[in-house]
C-alpha cells in the first residue's frame, strides 16, 4: 500500500510537470502568431529606471508618431511630462503607470491595458544592462497573453545583471501565469539569497 501510494505521488508530480511544460510550449506558438499578425510594434514599453530611458522613449516617438507610449514606473510624472512635452508628445500619447515595483510588476501591471487596446506588438525600451532580464520576463507574462516585443537597448556603464535574478524572475513570472500573483512581497528576501551567490 505504501509503495502504490509512492507510485501514485510520483505520478501526479511528473503529470503536473508534464503539463507545466507543455503549456509554457504554446508560449513561442504565441509570441509568433502575434509577429505573424502585427510584424510592426504598435506601442512603446518602457521600463522605469533613469531619465535616460524617458529622453530615449521621446526621441523614438518622434520617429513613430502613431505609437503611444506607456512607461512603467519611471521618473516622477511632473518630469517626464517634461521630457515629452518638449519633444513634442503630447499628454494624450503618453500612459505614465506608476503600479510597478521591480521588473516583473513592469509587465504584469500593463499586460491587460495592452490586452484591452488589442496591442499585439510592442518597443520594449531599457538599459542594456538590464535587457536580458526584461527579455526573459517579457517572453512569458507578454507571451503567454499573445503580445511580441522588439527589444531596444539604451546603452550604459552598467555590469550587466546576475543569472540568479533572471532566474529568480522568470520562476516569479511563471508563477503569475498560474496563479495571477507575481510573488512581489517575497522578491525582496529572494533578491538577498541571489546577490549572496555571485
Amino acid at each position: 500500500m505504501k509503495q502504490l501510494h509512492h507510485q501514485l505521488k510520483k505520478y501526479w508530480i511528473f503529470a503536473l510537470a508534464g503539463f507545466i511544460v507543455i503549456l509554457l510550449s504554446i508560449i513561442p506558438i504565441r509570441l509568433a502568431v502575434a509577429y505573424y499578425q502585427a510584424p510592426y510594434p504598435q506601442a512603446i514599453l518602457t521600463l522605469g529606471g533613469g531619465q535616460d530611458r524617458e529622453e530615449f522613449t521621446a526621441q523614438l516617438a518622434q520617429v513613430h508618431p502613431s505609437l503611444n507610449i506607456w512607461v512603467s514606473s519611471g521618473i516622477p510624472p511632473k518630469n517626464a511630462r517634461t521630457i515629452f512635452r518638449a519633444a513634442g508628445i503630447s499628454d494624450q500619447r503618453v500612459h505614465l503607470d506608476y503600479r510597478a515595483i521591480d521588473t516583473v510588476t513592469n509587465f504584469t501591471s500593463v499586460v491587460k491595458d495592452f490586452k484591452s487596446q488589442n496591442i499585439e506588438h510592442i518597443y520594449l525600451i531599457t538599459s542594456d544592462f538590464h535587457m536580458l532580464r526584461a527579455k526573459a520576463v517579457a517572453t512569458v507574462v507578454l507571451g503567454s497573453q499573445g503580445i511580441t516585443f522588439t527589444p531596444i537597448s539604451i546603452s550604459s556603464n552598467q555590469p550587466k545583471e546576475y543569472f540568479l535574478l533572471i532566474l529568480r524572475d522568470i520562476c516569479r513570472s511563471v508563477f503569475w501565469i498560474f496563479t495571477g500573483r507575481t510573488g512581489a512581497s517575497l522578491s525582496p528576501r529572494v533578491a538577498c539569497l541571489s546577490y549572496a551567490f555571485r
